[in-house]
């Protein structure tokens, strides 16, 4: 979901977690044994050491193949004894996991990378061995036939048809010695996207630069100097009198250099240190080329042709030639909007300077075109930030989103506490002091449907981007039992408080806030009866439309009036400043749209059409790949590849598409609340219960109908835009 190590949305693969308590540890002291895998409350973070997760982590795999063992066994088959045990089978394992994986992730550590990388093999071994089981696929496909199938509810029917189509891609109608060699592949290949995930953070993370002159900071506003002044000191760097500036390479580091920064040679040498990640000792183009190698392998094993028509088989795109095809069709309608803003940039370049400008320096261009939108519009990015105030979006955000779907929020204390030591009375335990924590609640039935965890600041230790992720998946009241709530988390690093003053969110910030939310939402007001099918376990090109639509929120006045005030005086973003910043909404829409085109169509054309890349030189391939959906610049810099976590580390291979997707239906969609009214809850109530209730328990397609009542229209998407009249 919103900004990443390419600087997109991005959501993680979301766990299909299973059963889990949420009474967690509320004040007091308590010693778990296997802390990992307990299931009766919220996590208890302090416990949670390297040396726990090997024992827990073991343990729960014995577990579960105990658990499919019995099912194996089973004579009779009914629901409850085979496709209901399956999904609980593994409940353990799949929640530790979670857990230590979410902590390699904002609390990263050499402790955490040793024990992962010695347990990935044996969870990844005992994933594929589930599915490659002969006998628990044949006590699968003997309850599939039963008749009391026809009897269960549609979701328990749709989950059988869907198990059985996972076993299918996951080998189970492979020869035994290609099973094996599914299982090999899968070891491998989980072992790789680990390898460059961490080469991509260690890269990020060996970069820093310092200094004391402070007329290199010139056009820099305020709000980046302090927070790299206090970021040096914060790493002993200066002092309050003698002060020095700290830049690395997060996105809230290097955008205002690279936006703002009159000096052509400091934007120059943020720029080539961007080009370092994943290069050097940690090097990732080898390990593109044997993970591109390793997935067309296991696609042919399992008999496609592509590995893209393998990821897209049961996704809205239905193959890997009609997602490439629809990012060709939408390429073919921007290009011609995008070269003339690029070329209007150029010229204005050459118009300030007085100078012929042939080309623009890569590291000139947001330069060049922040200070074209100003001059066109009077507008300064830079002014909306003192009405962004992070808490003011928070509580401004959830007012809305109460409105609409009749739900109420409420902040709980939290406490992050070293292991032993005790926690306060009433606190929730958090991974980091800076976290927070929150409760969802039914407005009219009172009833808990879930909880989130909240960790919106950068660390060194923590993973760049921003990104929404289940810790436990709940159930709605079943069988006389009462609801089960949800558990999940958001995560960015997002622009810090400095001094005095609290974080101050740039509008693109604000986005990616409320953008992480959707996909909250999607997880927490799910209303499903198989975890499987549960939140945001959707259709991959489905999975973006619960966030993407909530973006829309963050242009319209009405909405901007419930959290846009002055962080000091608490007055209103005035009205003037409003209508500046949406006249120069579309303003270089064009060139976002071909920027996330660019990266849709290098993910799909290397595993589409694979055997034309492999063995090559990775920076021949990316200009080869992409020359139609860049403009000439006077050098073109190492490719995006090397450090593309979401289709190497994030689940998003064959799938980045997916952004584009959603978004057309995301553009379509709000158009029925822009007609109906934003805050109007009848429509609100709708969009729950067609679409953030359902999971996946019907076709995507299906619930989108439900909503509007007709299939997508893509106009919608190119006239918000600005590119279609």
């Amino acid at each position: 979901m919103n900004g990443s190590p390419v600087g997109e949305p991005l959501l993680e693969r979301n766990a299909i977690l299973p059963r889990t308590g949420n009474s967690g540890i509320i004040g007091g002291k308590m010693t778990l044994e296997h802390p990992f895998i307990d299931d009766t409350q919220l996590p208890a973070w302090s416990q949670l050491s390297p040396e726990k997760a090997r024992t827990d982590i073991r343990l729960a795999i014995e577990q579960a193949k105990a658990a499919v063992e019995a099912i194996c066994q089973v004579q009779e088959p009914t629901y409850a004894n085979t496709f209901d045990a399956l999904e609980n089978s593994s409940s353990a394992l799949m929640r530790g996991w979670q857990r230590l994986n979410h902590l390699r992730s904002v609390m990263d550590s050499p402790e955490l990378r040793e024990v992962i990388n010695e347990l990935m093999p044996e969870v990844v071994i005992y994933s594929s061995s589930v599915t490659l089981n002969p006998q628990l696929y044949a006590v699968l496909k003997n309850a599939a036939a039963q008749p009391w199938v026809q009897e269960l509810s549609p979701v328990k029917q749709r989950f059988i048809a869907e198990t059985l189509a996972d076993f299918r891609e996951s080998g189970a109608d492979l020869p035994e010695d290609k099973k094996a060699r599914y299982a090999e592949l899968s070891t491998e290949l989980a072992q790789l996207s680990q390898t460059f995930g961490e080469h991509v953070l260690d890269s990020t993370n060996a970069w820093e630069y310092v200094t004391s002159d402070e007329s290199e900071l010139a056009g820099l506003p305020e709000s980046a100097r302090e927070a790299a002044r206090q970021d040096a000191l914060a790493k002993g760097h200066g002092s309050e009198e003698e002060p020095q500036w700290r830049f690395t390479l997060q996105f809230t580091s290097i955008q205002p250099v690279l936006t703002f920064a009159d000096n052509a040679a400091l934007r120059e040498r943020v720029w080539r240190a961007m080009q370092t990640k994943g290069t050097g000792e940690f090097d990732n183009a080898p390990l593109i080329d044997k993970i591109l190698t390793l997935r067309a392998e296991k696609a042919a094993l399992l008999g496609y042709e592509r590995y893209s028509d393998y990821v897209t088989s049961r996704r809205m795109a239905g193959s890997g030639q009609n997602a490439l095809d629809f990012i060709n069709r939408l390429h073919s309608q921007v290009r011609p909007a995008f070269i003339e803003e690029q070329e209007a940039i150029r010229r204005f370049a050459e118009e300030q300077t007085g100078t012929a400008i042939p080309a623009l320096e890569p590291w000139s261009i947001g330069y060049w075109s922040e200070k074209r939108r100003k001059a066109l519009y009077d507008f300064d990015t830079e002014e909306l930030r003192p009405y962004y105030a992070m808490q003011n979006v928070l509580d401004g955000m959830f007012s809305i989103y109460a409105g609409l779907y009749g739900i109420r929020f409420t902040r709980k204390e939290t406490a992050c506490i070293q292991p032993g030591e005790e926690m306060p009375a009433g606190a929730v335990e958090v991974w980091h002091p800076e976290v927070l924590f929150y409760e969802v609640h039914d407005e009219e039935s009172g009833e808990h449907l879930g909880s989130f965890y909240a960790d919106w600041y950068p660390r060194d230790v923590k993973r760049a981007g921003a990104w929404m992720d289940a810790l436990s998946t709940g159930l709605p009241p079943m069988n006389g039992q009462p609801r089960v709530p949800h558990l999940a988390l958001m995560c960015g690093n997002m622009s810090r408080p400095v001094g005095d003053k609290p974080a101050l969110l740039s509008h693109y910030e604000v986005e990616t806030v409320f953008h992480e939310f959707g996909h909250l939402l999607h997880q927490v007001l799910s209303n499903v009866e198989v975890r499987s099918l549960s939140g945001c376990n959707v259709a991959w090109d489905f999975v973006e439309l619960p966030s993407q639509i909530n973006e829309n929120w963050t242009w319209e006045p009405e909405a901007i009036a419930r959290y846009a005030r002055h962080w000091q005086t608490g007055e209103l973003m005035p009205r003037e400043l409003m209508d500046k910043m949406l006249a120069a909404r579309n303003y270089g829409s064009a060139s976002f749209f071909m920027r996330q085109l660019c990266f849709g169509k290098i993910d799909l054309e290397l595993h589409t059409n694979t055997a034309a890349y492999l063995g090559r030189d990775v920076e021949e391939v990316d200009r080869e790949i992409l020359a139609d959906y860049r403009v000439p610049t006077t050098e073109q810099g190492n490719s995006v590849l090397r450090a593309f976590s979401h289709i190497f580390d994030g689940g998003y291979e064959s799938g980045y598409y997916s952004y584009k997707w959603a978004e057309v239906l995301d553009a379509d969609a709000f158009s029925r609340f822009a007609q109906e009214g934003i805050f109007n809850p009848v429509t609100g109530r709708d969009f729950r219960r067609c679409i953030l209730s359902q999971g996946n328990s019907r076709p995507a397609a299906e619930l989108y109908r439900d909503f509007m009542h007709r299939d997508p229209d893509t106009v919608a998407l190119l006239r918000r835009s600005g590119i279609e009249s």
